[in-house]
């Protein structure tokens, strides 16, 4: 087992990460950006160094600094949690070339994975479903046309390289292709310096469900089930569930064959999550496969009883799994909402300040992931969730009632955020009853509250 770990992020997952370090005897290492300098992360860490400025292309993005970092205090492992470089394979290759162990997937992985348009192509080899459409990259306007015609409209045009929603546009008629094929290549380009474009069919109203997969260096893999991930503002999540209401236990098999199925065919070793889309009927198919620890595993760490984030560190210093498929079980229901320093009555604004007061809520079955405390500055830097609060119950609604409960009770002061939003959410009918989609909120719920 590693000594000394390296946290190479900030915020709650920062926290997080250093928390299972120091369950496990593992003394840590964080880094700071200037504007960090007094984060919560910062105060928990064995030793800490200032990596840059408060920009994260200076600081958390800042590969030399933060390898110089690890170097200097004797890290042996660096875990990038999530976003940052969590998901460069060159970061990950060149922790390796100064024999520093990356706590995460191969950077071949990372690389075949990163790219869109190969992760569906070596799914599809494995025999993992997925939605008709392009067998790569699409070149010119007039195969795309070609495509288009082919599979049928509406198609959605993705960037390779892609995530997060950007270089994404959904087209509905001929007329409308080639605007979206050159606005999607120019966000593509601008946001992952690749212009590379595919299409696939697209799904109208599908659930967004997920499926957690750990794979030891011994060739062991498993799944511990889905997530619902379905609620979304602009393809950003904002409340995730384990399990979802609409998997039967045999799709639930299905959709983690399949999983186990497309990460053995990359090889993969450590935690991961593909990513499918479940249509109408039922079907499934598969959208892309995150490398690295998501933001909403605590959900599966509540409904199966083991931390991932534990798992992930012992994987990557060589431990076997101990646990077989048989062994998995999903216990109740979890419920994660994503609290952002946002003004949700003024557009969703970002809100950053000071933190004047702060009071976690607690009980029975809820959890809060947060880097906050009083006197804290929210920065404009970096990305608004400022606390992810997890609530777990014998079923989905007792879940639903502790959230409720838990979100009433916390106080945040100082900065606007999106309880009450989340409050509304939870009271709506359509979100009660499970009967909603990726486009739910913004065509359904914002429309009506």
């Amino acid at each position: 087992m590693f000594s000394k770990v390296l946290v190479a992020n900030r915020g709650e997952i920062a926290v997080r990460i250093i928390r299972a370090c120091k369950e496990m005897g593992i003394s840590t290492v964080a880094i700071y950006s200037e504007a960090d300098e007094d984060a919560l992360h910062v105060r928990l860490a064995d030793e800490a160094v200032c990596v840059g400025p408060p920009s994260s292309a200076r600081s958390y993005l800042n590969v030399p600094n933060i390898i110089s970092a690890a170097l200097l205090t004797g890290a042996e492992a660096i875990h990038p949690g999530y976003g940052y470089l969590a998901e460069r394979a060159r970061f990950a290759e060149i922790c390796e070339d100064h024999g520093i162990e990356f706590i995460g997937p191969r950077p071949g992985t990372i690389d075949r994975m990163g790219d869109k348009a190969a992760a569906r192509s070596t799914m599809q080899a494995a025999g993992v479903p997925v939605i008709a459409g392009s067998d790569g990259p699409v070149g010119s306007d007039a195969e795309a046309m070609e495509i288009a015609k082919d599979i049928g409209y509406p198609i959605i045009v993705k960037a390779s390289a892609g995530g997060g929603g950007k270089g994404m546009r959904v087209v509905y008629g001929q007329e409308d292709l080639i605007r979206a094929l050159n606005l999607a290549r120019a966000e593509a380009d601008a946001a992952f310096g690749s212009s590379e474009v595919y299409i696939e069919k697209f799904v109208e109203r599908p659930r967004h469900v997920e499926i957690q997969i750990i794979a030891d260096k011994h060739g062991n893999i498993i799944h511990l089930g889905e997530r619902e991930c379905s609620l979304q503002r602009r393809q950003q999540k904002i409340l995730e569930e384990a399990p979802c209401i609409a998997i039967t236990p045999r799709m639930r098999e299905a959709m983690g064959r399949a999983a186990v199925a497309g990460a053995q065919a990359v090889g993969y070793v450590n935690t991961g999550t593909v990513e499918f889309l479940v249509d109408e009927a039922g079907q499934f198919y598969f959208m892309e496969m995150n490398t690295r620890i998501q933001v909403e595993h605590p959900v599966t760490e509540l409904v199966t009883g083991i931390d991932l984030v534990k798992e992930q560190i012992q994987i990557a210093a060589g431990e076997k799994l101990a646990y077989r498929q048989e062994d998995i079980t999903l216990r109740g229901h979890a419920i994660e909402c994503r609290i952002n320093a946002e003004d949700t009555t003024a557009g969703f604004l970002p809100s950053p300040g000071i933190i004047g007061g702060y009071h976690v809520p607690g009980g029975m079955g809820i959890r809060v992931d947060s880097s906050l405390y009083t006197g804290w500055e929210v920065s404009p830097f970096y990305d608004p969730m400022v606390a992810k609060v997890i609530s777990w119950g014998r079923n989905r609604q007792e879940a639903i009632r502790r959230m409720q409960v838990a979100l009433d009770e916390m106080v945040i002061e100082g900065i606007a955020t999106s309880i009450p939003f989340h409050l509304e959410l939870l009271r709506d009918q359509g979100f009660q009853k499970g009967s909603f989609h990726t486009k739910y909120i913004e065509e359904d719920f914002m429309r009506t509250r």
